[in-house]
């Protein structure tokens, strides 16, 4: 095996998604702990900057206690390269967390196990499907009173429709949560719980056959645990790797990730099963990872991340091949050559220099605007990366600076806001006004606490009359030009330039539509040019 493939193998790219509240974050936190990229877990909720998520960077995140960007951390963990992904639970942010997953090769969903299976996971859910992305599932929380997990199991299965297969079984729940049976390697894994970040002591049996069971365990939690794994292994079918690389059988793992309960086991499974990085499509051809020519692609675009200097990250999925320092790589859109001088790898908000990197990792390139979402970079060829979506708002109000002199500072941060990706900044052809469109009303109050903290601009959002944003489609240029020539009123550029209709109502839309048949009207538009 050549340098190439051996690292590409080490190499596993991942984003762990979940509804809002189901402990994500606390994962990641313990995903790091475990893994030595930090010495001490911070938790959402914890008093104190030194406590704090190392994942939430953003001052707002701090300060309401969610995360509302994807963010990204590398580390090594049992001889592999962890490239992990946190992304937003709430699902006003989901549109970052829909990109981010172009950009990786499997995926942890993580339940809260007295909740189950939650509006947020169900579409999370199935955009992984529609990628064809192989889940592992962690029920967490099971240090608090849960659902029986034989109903969670039938939940995810019935609900989700993916075979389930459970990896490890909880003993007890709440207060009398004991531990977890490893069902994959057919022992007893009991961690005692400690307030200090990782456990102290570790008791393992070989077998639900072992004697050494009865002495370990409570007479109660014995007895069950054995009529447990008899069903289990009546009922779940066995763990099938092709089928869980295909997408149609998920591992299930239970445990408490703020008690450290099965986390190491879930970092295993992660080492053990999850792929290497996969292939990737373009327009052109399918991109193999073991290709000795480097190519990647922009999936995110961050303003901000060291506020003392304004800087922006383009994040860029490596595709194929072994990147170096100092490269010259070919911006596709622009027919550009970038020499790349300062590539970054992430661990949150902290960074080192990149010498070197492969395909599967994610790297950041310092972008003074000539990198957008969607952007292919390669070492010459002309090939478009495919599947990077934009999504049209739901939600449209104008914003204004508080005082006008700031007005046209205002205009420079929205242009770099929009850049990220995360709302839609619309220019109306007729007046100066701008619009801002977003999926969730939460979306506006964190605008405005980053463009007031990050820009120094007090601004403030205000109600319209508009009910959607749809972007033109068309074989005919003179059509286009003639519908907006008509509705000029009704017509704004997004970010790219590309024109963007702005219907008052249903009625208007669906007017318009019958109006100009030749024309489509879209909500979702996919990175092209």
């Amino acid at each position: 095996m050549n340098e190439l493939s051996k690292q590409i193998r080490s190499r596993r790219t991942f984003a762990i998604i979940s509804h809002p509240d189901a402990g994500k974050t606390t994962l990641t936190e313990k995903f790091l702990l475990f893994g030595g990229a930090i010495k001490l877990a911070g938790a959402v909720k914890a008093r104190g900057d030194q406590r704090r998520a190392h994942s939430d960077w953003m001052k707002v995140e701090r300060e309401r206690g969610i995360s509302v960007a994807s963010s990204v951390m590398t580390y090594n963990y049992d001889s592999c390269v962890f490239n992990l992904l946190d992304t937003p639970g709430h699902q006003d942010f989901s549109e970052d967390t829909y990109r981010t997953l172009t950009a990786v090769d499997s995926v942890i969903m993580v339940l809260d196990g007295a909740k189950g299976i939650e509006a947020q996971t169900r579409k999370l859910f199935e955009v992984c499907r529609l990628r064809e992305l192989p889940i592992i599932t962690f029920i967490n929380k099971m240090d608090r009173d849960a659902l029986d997990p034989f109903s969670l199991l039938d939940q995810i299965e019935n609900t989700l429709a993916i075979e389930v297969a459970p990896a490890s079984w909880p003993i007890g729940m709440g207060r009398d949560f004991l531990g977890c049976y490893d069902l994959i390697y057919d022992r007893l894994v009991l961690i005692n719980r400690s307030k200090s970040d990782l456990p102290q002591k570790i008791i393992t049996s070989e077998g639900i056959e072992d004697p050494k069971l009865k002495e370990i365990l409570p007479n109660w939690a014995w007895e069950k645990l054995v009529e447990d794994i008899e069903m289990i292994r009546g009922l779940c079918p066995k763990f099938n790797q092709e089928a869980f690389l295909d997408g149609n059988l998920t591992p299930v793992l239970f445990g408490s990730a703020i008690n450290n309960f099965g986390v190491q086991e879930l970092l295993q499974s992660v080492s053990d099963k999850s792929p290497a990085p996969q292939e990737r499509p373009a327009f052109e051809r399918v991109i193999l990872p073991d290709e000795q020519s480097v190519s990647g692609f922009v999936f995110k675009i961050q303003a901000n991340m060291d506020p003392k200097h304004r800087d922006r990250i383009a994040f860029v999925r490596l595709c194929s091949g072994k990147f170096k320092r100092g490269m010259k790589m070919l911006h596709v859109r622009s027919g550009k050559l970038l020499s790349i001088h300062n590539p970054i790898l992430f661990l949150a908000q902290e960074r080192e220099l990149a010498e070197e990197a492969w395909a599967g990792d994610i790297i950041g390139i310092p972008n003074h605007g000539a990198l957008r979402i969607g952007d292919s970079l390669t070492e010459g060829e002309g090939i478009r990366f495919t599947g990077i979506p934009y999504f049209a708002p739901e939600l449209l109000q104008k914003v204004v600076a508080v005082d006008p002199i700031r007005s046209k500072h205002l205009s420079k941060a929205l242009l770099q806001i929009a850049e990220e990706g995360g709302a839609r900044v619309l220019k109306m052809c007729h007046g100066s006004d701008w619009v801002v469109g977003v999926i969730g009303i939460l979306q506006f109050e964190v605008l405005a606490d980053r463009i007031n903290s990050e820009y120094n601009i007090p601004v403030r959002f205000e109600q319209t009359d508009l009910f959607a944003a749809r972007w033109l489609g068309s074989e005919s240029a003179s059509d286009i030009k003639a519908f907006i020539n008509e509705n000029i009123m009704s017509m704004a550029n997004d970010y790219d330039g590309s024109p963007v209709f702005l219907a008052r109502n249903s009625w208007h839309l669906n007017k318009m539509e019958e109006d100009w048949p030749h024309i489509s009207f879209q909500n979702i538009k996919e990175y092209s040019y």
